[in-house]
């Protein structure tokens, strides 16, 4: 199933995506695509029903984040070993976590907000999962009962504030609307293996990422287990799990984004995201 949610930024409602691309609401079965939905007996109850007669989504709302009432949002980085050569940073051990606080998540056509004293706003084309059911030192053999779905992520940066202000990346990765998500929840039985899924992101018609979660370093299981071994997942928690080369840092010279600039991006299967570059207020 693709879920979706829709409507004005805080009141956003529940939907999926039928077979013939029409977004059918599903207020009816479920309060929104979050919590207790993504339970297996919540993404159940979706599934049980017909989508043809779910109320049609008339006209072209805004496609909000796909998700809802997000609790953590968990980032892996250096997560592909081209994109550390890239970076100039060593391959990890173990996988580098930070996270980024929930109120940068946006929908996937929201505009995207260059920081006031910006110099170095990057971009991140990412895998996203998506946690469906409480996950607390799970094994990686049963990590994937505890994924609901996958989805697009761009984890937008900066650069001079994460790497050259001092402390944690944190600072350069949770500005406002620096997570854009979606445009879909793509649930698990949609995704044979995540792991063979090609990724794309260009700015201004130019292609600057375009790769492949074969690149991976940790993959999905194994990211799920070993964050469930320093913080238990809940329903609805993201987890994004790096990004392949091609990020404005590792050009050579560097390029970084400014006001007026399109960036657009896909993973395989899961829709395709586009964002317009604005000062922020």
């Amino acid at each position: 199933m693709k879920l979706v949610r829709y409507g004005e930024p805080g009141r956003e409602r529940p939907a999926l995506l039928d077979a013939a691309g029409v977004l059918r609401d599903l207020s009816g079965i479920v309060p929104d695509i979050a919590g207790a939905a993504l339970l297996p007996e919540g993404l159940a109850a979706i599934r049980a029903a017909d989508p043809a007669s779910l109320p049609k989504v008339e006209g072209s709302p805004r496609i909000g984040a796909c998700i809802g009432g997000v609790g953590k949002f968990i980032c892996v980085g250096l997560n592909y070993s081209d994109h550390a050569a890239e970076s100039g940073m060593a391959i990890p051990d173990e996988p580098v976590l930070f996270m980024k606080p929930p109120n940068c998540i946006v929908g996937p056509y929201d505009n995207v907000e260059i920081p006031r004293g910006s110099q170095k706003t990057d971009w991140e084309v990412e895998l996203g999962i998506v946690i469906g059911k409480t996950a607390k030192y799970v094994s990686v053999e049963n990590a994937y009962d505890h994924v609901a779905g996958y989805c697009v992520i761009n984890d937008v940066s900066e650069r001079h504030f994460q790497l050259e202000r001092g402390g944690q990346w944190d600072k350069g990765k949770g500005c406002d609307t620096f997570g854009p998500i979606g445009p879909w929840l793509v649930t698990t039985d949609e995704i044979t293996d995540p792991h063979v899924l090609d990724m794309w992101l260009e700015v201004d018609g130019k292609r600057y990422q375009n790769g492949s979660t074969r690149t991976m370093i940790f993959n999905v299981p194994f990211i799920v287990s070993y964050i469930s071994k320093f913080m238990s997942l809940q329903p609805g928690d993201i987890i994004s799990t790096g990004t392949p080369p091609g990020v404005g840092l590792g050009q050579k010279p560097p390029v970084y984004l400014t006001a007026g600039q399109t960036m657009r991006l896909s993973i395989a299967g899961l829709g395709e995201q586009q964002q317009t570059t604005v000062a922020a207020a």
